[in-house]
């Protein structure tokens, strides 16, 4: 029985305080479908949010692995807090996930009747490579649902209709089903017929997608969970794409539940809750008792609410918390996924939260902010060739950021004359004949120095490429070739910060693994280091961060002159207070004028300038940009912008951001001019 963790940790939930009204303007934001009738008359796609809700990150639509798999499913004290906040929040220790390496398939869970995945959970699932579901539920009070619902074959098709047009229409792959509600023999024809359809309209519209049936209602219409695949759910397996089992299963039920799904066991998802509340093994900090089971057992994994590592006090901060738990989860599980797969790669080491924003080591914001669709590929982090019994360790650093909110910091005891290994990503990625650029950012410092080695693999050979600011004789035996790299100029670059480049050739090879390489090196005479913004205090104390990696075929990315764009407004609305302060509120949208580009932009910095008066076809910009958010879709919503007296318009700026880590020059991003002047 799937329940509220808020329930159990006494944890309330957020409320409205005035009736939400979702045709009306406002800050954009996810929320569920209560309602059947909200369900049948598609409200949803009527309302201001939707645009907002759309998921930008595409998932090819491959099926899943033929192996064991894991799946995730988020329930926090009811869903939608800070992550419903699609444009982002301001909670710098918002809850996140960012070990994907480790899943295969997400749920977003809430106790409403159609809980719809937010966008940002979806954008950072997807670049991962990650399939997401939202949830259909009908619990015990949902008597009437059940009727309106079951009441005949084709008002089931109906339903599962719109849950399929939904999924489509908003990026996400699939659904939940968890009906929790007993029913007469003739409801239970109609279940059947509303969970097959689903399944096979899903698989029609969206290849790749999944139906997955929650162990709840049996077949003869009892809800009594089984905690296994056995006769009484497997008619509900056969026409979905896989069960989730409750998780109060005994040791020796995934074993037959295996037995049960014949060639399908790796469809059966054995549930664990880490809360703990009656499941195998305990949950909590012993997740891993049961997760050893079902590896053994060759089945799947349904992971209840591993926001308990959030919610449930623990006795280090939540970012050590984190990483030991699902440390505990790789160590038992044994499963580590490949990504990337494709180029181009970038990676800025994001969490999708932090206390900064930063372009080129340049803080843009010092406000503190959450946005998971701004989270980045995130590394692995793990130490594969230590130098010592106390080797360097790798941690996100919110601190020294180069871009986004976030980067990797490397700290420890390194003696001269060793290295340390720290496997970033375990990539899969074929190469063809064009050379590859790659681009790496860091500061350090002392003599404190970072390379980046990535290992190929061939049918025949395999080769370990380092790539290093200065050749050292003491990397010549440890891999195939050491390359020198050419430092970058960058406009706007930070002067803490160093980017460097080189090139490499590996035609008919596939990209397995990038890794850093943590060294020292002797330093000319007088000089500190790689550069000197950090010092250091002992000759063997190592400190040095890694600010983004970026890994492609072209040097130098085009973007489209901002006269290729339309920009335009709507929902414009000024106000006035008693005070007479004055605000705006405004919906910015844009496309490229040539629709039929197939140019892919993931995310749009906005600003806003403001313009003391224009005259003679010329703005006169008051002050510098002034940066307002980031735009996974191509909207943003302003709301209660501030109109000092004294100026006669905005000038809105949207920087395009490609998906290689590139950024476009403000001077040359689309923008938009609104005239204040007689408001």
């Amino acid at each position: 029985m799937l329940q509220k963790a808020a329930e159990v940790c006494g944890v309330a939930t957020m409320s409205e305080v005035v009736p939400f009204d979702p045709t009306e303007p406002s800050i954009p934001i996810a929320y569920p479908i209560k309602t059947l009738e909200e369900l049948e008359s598609r409200a949803y796609f009527k309302s201001f949010h939707y645009p907002f809700n759309v998921s930008t990150v595409a998932l090819p639509p491959a099926s899943l692995p033929s192996r064991r798999r894991m799946l995730v499913c988020h329930d926090m004290a009811g869903g939608y807090l800070d992550d419903k906040w699609v444009q982002g929040g301001t909670n710098p220790d918002a809850y996140a996930i960012w070990h994907w390496y480790l899943i295969d398939v997400f749920v977003y869970f809430s106790h409403d009747l159609v809980t719809l995945p937010p966008p940002v959970w979806t954008n950072t699932a997807h670049r991962h490579g990650v399939k997401v579901l939202g949830t259909f539920i009908v619990e015990g009070g949902g008597k009437d649902v059940r009727d309106t619902l079951l009441a005949s074959k084709d008002s089931a098709e109906m339903y599962a209709g719109r849950l399929t047009e939904l999924a489509v229409a908003l990026g996400f792959d699939g659904w939940l089903m968890n009906m929790e509600i007993s029913m007469n023999s003739q409801q239970v024809l109609h279940l059947k017929e509303f969970v097959s359809y689903l399944t096979q309209s899903m698989h029609s519209k969206l290849p790749g997608s999944l139906v997955i049936w929650y162990d709840s209602v049996t077949v003869d219409g009892r809800l009594r969970w089984q905690n296994e695949l056995n006769e009484k759910n497997k008619p509900f397996f056969d026409i979905s794409d896989g069960i989730f089992v409750n998780y109060g299963w005994k040791e020796d039920t995934p074993k037959s539940s295996a037995a049960a799904a014949g060639e399908r066991q790796h469809d059966v998802y054995m549930g664990i809750d880490v809360f703990g509340r009656g499941t195998f093994g305990g949950g909590g900090w012993d997740t891993n008792v049961a997760l050893d089971v079902l590896r053994k057992d060759d089945v799947s994994v349904a992971i209840f609410a591993p926001g308990w590592v959030y919610e449930h006090p623990q006795e280090t901060d939540f970012q050590t918390a984190q990483n030991k738990w699902w440390n505990l989860v790789k160590k038992s599980w044994e499963i580590v996924r490949s990504y990337p797969k494709l180029l181009p790669f970038y990676s800025n080491f994001d969490q999708g939260h932090g206390y900064q924003v930063s372009i080129n080591g340049v803080k843009i914001s010092d406000a503190s902010w959450n946005n998971l669709s701004s989270q980045s590929f995130q590394p692995i982090l793990e130490v594969t060739e230590p130098s010592t019994s106390h080797p360097v360790q790798a941690y996100s650093d919110f601190e020294e950021v180069f871009n986004g909110g976030g980067s990797i910091a490397f700290k420890g005891t390194l003696e001269p004359n060793c290295h340390t290994k720290i496997k970033l990503f375990q990539g899969e990625v074929v190469l063809g004949e064009d050379p590859l650029v790659v681009m790496y950012s860091s500061k350090s410092s002392g003599d404190s120095q970072l390379g980046l080695s990535l290992e190929f693999l061939s049918s025949t050979n395999k080769r370990e490429l380092l790539l290093v600011s200065s050749i050292e004789k003491k990397f010549s035996n440890d891999f195939s070739e050491v390359i020198e790299t050419t430092p970058l100029e960058v406009l706007g670059l930070s002067p803490d910060w160093l980017v460097k480049m080189g090139r490499i050739q590996m035609d008919g090879y596939k990209l397995t693994n990038i890794n850093t390489v943590c060294y020292r090196s002797s330093p000319e005479p007088g000089m500190v280091g790689e550069n000197s913004a950090l010092v250091s205090d002992s000759s063997s104390n190592y400190f040095a961060v890694l600010g983004n990696i970026i890994i492609r075929s072209v040097e130098n990315p085009v973007f489209p002159p901002y006269s290729s764009w339309l920009v335009k407004s709507e929902y414009i609305k000024w106000s006035s207070s008693p005070e007479g302060e004055k605000t705006l509120d405004i919906k910015i949208i844009w496309e490229l004028k040539d629709s039929s580009s197939d140019m892919v932009f993931e995310r749009y910095n906005v600003y806003v300038m403001q313009v003391v008066k224009k005259g003679d076809n010329r703005l006169k910009l008051q002050n510098v940009p002034e940066y307002l958010g980031v735009a996974h879709v191509e909207a943003f919503y302003v709301s209660s912008l501030a109109v000092p007296s004294s100026i006669s318009g905005f000038k809105f700026i949207i920087q395009v951001c490609g998906v290689d880590g590139s950024i476009q020059k403000l001077e040359d991003s689309p923008f938009l001019y609104v005239d204040a002047e007689g408001h």
